[in-house]
């Protein structure tokens, strides 16, 4: 259990890709929501779900976003402004694969840093990231700008640990093998499409 971080679900995207609700799909029995929830709730003590409007079909805390349409840093925001940890580790609702060994893999690398962001390939992960909430003014900064509201954006003016798939590596066999390589790319896909949804319901025996 990581004590002093609290898990925050994001489950406010409009699913444009998938053209239906992704939080509400169904994989192995439990929706894309309640299995991050379950998933979650066995590494962290607290679990915060961040959302637009609130879901009646849930058991967590609901965090209500702050903007409209502000996309993922909003939800970021307002889960770190209500969170009682100094630490919240954000997680996309639709990214099945992410496994325990790997979150705490990330958090022994939290030194001297507002943030720790897996990099896979060119692919910066900060939907599977680690936060302070002491980023939160830089970050709200970014929100409530005048530009774009990126969270890309707003890591340029953080303190960011970013964990290469080497290191990623060392969470799935403990070496940088190609196997470990494969895992741990697999580790972050989401579901952004009916094709990935296909696949995980096909890999998760269904």
């Amino acid at each position: 259990m990581i004590d002093d971080c609290t898990a925050l679900i994001l489950a406010g995207g409009d699913s444009r890709r998938m053209g239906r609700d992704k939080a509400a799909l169904s994989l192995g029995g439990l929706s894309l929501l309640q299995r991050a929830i379950q998933t979650m709730r066995a590494i962290f003590p607290t679990v915060l779900v961040s959302v637009r409007t609130p879901r009646p079909d849930i058991d967590a805390p609901q965090v209500l976003d702050e903007l409209p349409d502000a996309g993922p840093l909003a939800g970021l925001c307002a889960g770190l402004r209500r969170a009682q940890t100094p630490w919240v580790f954000a997680l996309a609702t639709d990214m099945p694969y992410l496994h325990a060994p790997l979150i705490e893999h990330l958090a022994t690398l939290r030194g001297n840093c507002q943030a720790v962001v897996p990099k896979t390939g060119a692919h910066l992960q900060t939907l599977a990231a680690f936060y302070a909430v002491a980023a939160l003014p830089r970050l709200d900064a970014t929100l409530h700008g005048a530009g774009k509201c990126s969270l890309h954006g707003a890591l340029e003016g953080l303190a960011v640990r970013y964990v290469d798939e080497s290191t990623l590596c060392e969470s799935t066999l403990r070496e940088p093998t190609p196997r470990a390589a494969a895992a741990t790319r697999q580790s972050f896909i989401d579901l952004d499409t009916p094709a990935a949804f296909a696949a995980a319901r096909r890999h998760f025996g269904e």
